[in-house]
């Protein structure tokens, strides 16, 4: 634009930005600012489509004329380095010409027979002119040398300004094609909503006499995209229902995004550690600097941060797609652990943790721990998305002087309402290296398989242990969904602290032997790969708040309503939140010698009764034989909910 009136702004470089329903703003981010109101949003609407149509053609232009001038600049700039180069060798001749004719006027000097004094002084001479022809055949072999790399590089960055123009020509263009395809959407909504009003009034009045239906004429018809989504997601205003207009909106709760953080106390490592090789962690007093603020059962909970994996899952029709949802969600469970070195509270028994996110998500889920010595805590999820998740894990663990050994113990099962799938898979050990020396880094290893005991199909997930000499990526995990029958349809592969990929087995071919035992190893030729999860950052300050991701961080969060047995209500783990160490520590230990002090007297109740000692049962769950895999587990009984919307908690123990 080579010249504007005044208050002018360039399209090309404007920024227009939506300020409320029917005012918009122009700038041009610096003096120039236009505040614009349209009559209604619709209105509004259209002439942001307008503009933003017509700020990608002025930048395309601009991009077409500013091109050609950039590529000129170039040639003009090698053309001028040439021109220069040219007149140092004119220059170089002229000196070689005349430097050599000084040279042997200088040697016929030299041949005569002058004094002692004056041939020292020729001699002196002769040495200065010819380092002064060397010189300048050095420069000019260095300019020469600069004008050919120069000539060299220019097609290379000749191509890579070619190749932005037409990376920036395909952004603007589908910047215009987006703007195009949102205005027809929103013309289609505006008509459809004409339609239905037309067609509410016309009820009411009454059916017409012989009017001709001219509705093919009006309606406007789009060609199909290549690649539709699977589903619209309409908004939960549109959505609602429209017999009620008067129902009252509650507005979702706005949760906590920091914590307290986390305080520098030093610590002996040692002097605790050295006493408990080789025993149950479990049974170790740990002061809560090992400790993260939250317990066991909230961190089982947190096995939900990726719950619209299997959202998307109940949706799947085949089977075998669902199952590389399901096996996603058993890895996505593992991403929050990479930088979580810390250790959770260990539950008190009794202790419950519920996580009611019914109207954020659709699901509610609720913790117990069932049992003390050995601790297992029993887990149950329903959504209102068509799928149900229920656990009971066993956490076995081990210190073994240089690492610590974490085996979950126990089988996660998934039932999908609509297609009755039922699928299971087990936890894979987490490993705790430098306990004493280094820095602590958590290793996750093992295999799993994912089991559909309704159609058969499977699932097996390697997650491959770190090795220093290995060529692979760290923390990746491999896997392959088969059929009933052994059929490979899909290989899955990544890693656990990051994404998960998908792909179709199209063909699948035994290649050569495989390590020592002289197995074949199977080669499948897949299509291109989908990404099926990718792990979402962690919230901003996360390395001072224990590395918590941003669901972690409502965890502990207060709620209204909850039982007295809530993991909330704990004050050990309430003050470790706050950073009150020294109390959280004393705290503590009268947690713990209470449930010791309660344990005793439920075994001498036993023993007076001639019982077992294992007397104590779950006030929410409970035990029964699993029809699935035949093991003795905890399973929800029911009422938890409706004691929490009637607020009677008498059932509660006291154990806080």
């Amino acid at each position: 634009m080579g010249h504007t009136c005044r208050g002018t702004i360039n399209l090309a470089t404007a920024t227009i930005t939506v300020d409320d329903a029917c005012n918009f703003v122009i700038s041009n981010g610096g003096a120039q600012t236009y505040h614009l109101k349209a009559s209604c949003e619709v209105e509004r609407q259209r002439w942001i489509t307008a503009l933003e149509l017509a700020k990608a053609k002025a930048a395309r232009m601009q991009a077409e004329s500013g091109g050609g001038s950039q590529n000129s600049e170039v040639q003009s700039a090698l053309r001028t380095l040439g021109s220069k180069v040219e007149d140092l060798s004119t220059c170089n001749d002229l000196i070689s010409k005349h430097g050599s004719a000084l040279q042997r006027s200088l040697s016929e000097l030299d041949s005569l027979r002058l004094t002692g004094e004056a041939g020292d002084k020729i001699r002196q001479v002769t040495e200065r002119a010819t380092l002064f022809r060397i010189t300048s055949n050095a420069m000019i072999n260095a300019c020469r040398d600069f004008l050919a790399l120069a000539q060299a590089h220019s097609k290379r960055w000749q191509k890579a300004l070619q190749a932005e123009r037409d990376q920036r020509v395909r952004l603007e263009e589908t910047l215009e094609q987006l703007a195009k395809q949102h205005n027809h959407l929103e013309r289609a909504f505006r008509g459809a909503a004409q339609a239905n009003a037309t067609a509410d009034n016309k009820s009411a009045a009454g059916p017409g006499k012989g009017e001709a239906s001219d509705e093919d004429d009006d309606n406007e018809f789009f060609d199909a995209m290549e690649e539709a989504p699977e589903f619209i997601t309409v908004p939960e205003p549109l959505a609602m229902n429209q017999e009620s207009p008067s129902q009252e909106l509650v507005p979702l709760k706005k949760r906590r995004t920091r914590i307290s953080d986390k305080p520098n106390y030093s610590l002996n490592l040692w002097s605790i550690m050295k006493n408990c090789i080789g025993k149950e962690l479990s049974k170790i007093p740990m002061p809560v600097n090992f400790n993260e603020p939250i317990s066991m059962l909230q961190r089982l909970s947190e096995d939900l941060e990726y719950h619209e994996l299997l959202d998307k899952a109940s949706k799947c029709q085949s089977s075998l797609e669902q199952m590389c949802y399901v096996a996603a969600f058993s890895v996505s469970s593992y991403s929050t652990t990479v930088h979580r070195t810390g250790k959770p509270f260990n539950p008190l028994l009794g202790e419950t943790y519920e996580l009611d996110r019914r109207r954020e998500s659709g699901y509610r889920s609720l913790c117990e721990q069932v049992s003390h010595h050995p601790p297992a805590a029993a887990h149950h999820v329903i959504s209102d998305r068509g799928w149900t998740l229920r656990q009971e894990i066993t956490v076995a663990s081990k210190f073994r002087g240089k690492y610590l050994s974490i085996m979950p113990l126990g089988t996660i099962h998934a039932i999908f309402e609509k297609s009755n799938n039922h699928y299971t898979w087990k936890k894979v050990t987490t490993t705790v290296h430098n306990i004493i020396v280094g820095k602590l880094w958590i290793d996750q290893s093992g295999e799993i398989d994912v089991v559909n005991h309704t159609t058969g199909d499977r699932c097996h997930l390697k997650f491959a242990p770190y090795s220093y000499f290995s060529r692979d990526v760290a923390r990746k995990v491999t896997g392959v969904v088969m059929d009933k029958d052994g059929k490979a349809h899909y290989v899955l592969s990544g890693t656990w602290d990051e994404k998960m990929e998908f792909s179709r087995v199209m063909q699948s071919s035994r290649g050569g032997e495989n390590g020592t035992e002289g197995k074949q190893k199977t080669v499948y030729q897949t299509l291109k790969a989908r990404e099926l999860w990718r792990k979402n950052p962690l919230p901003e300050g996360a390395e001072t708040m224990y590395y918590f991701t941003t669901l972690a961080l409502t965890l502990n969060e207060p709620e209204e309503g909850m039982a007295p047995t809530d993991s909330r209500r704990r004050p050990d783990q309430r003050l470790m939140e706050d950073g009150r160490w020294d109390e959280a520590n004393a705290e503590k230990q009268r947690l713990e010698e209470k449930q010791r002090s309660v344990r005793r007297e439920r075994e001498r109740e036993a023993a007076s009764q001639r019982a077992p000692h294992e007397n104590y049962q779950a006030l929410w769950f409970e035990r029964c034989e699993d029809r699935i895999t035949g093991e003795q587990v905890h399973i929800y009984k029911g009422g938890y909910w409706e004691a929490k919307d009637r607020g009677s908690w008498e059932g509660c123990p006291d154990i806080f």
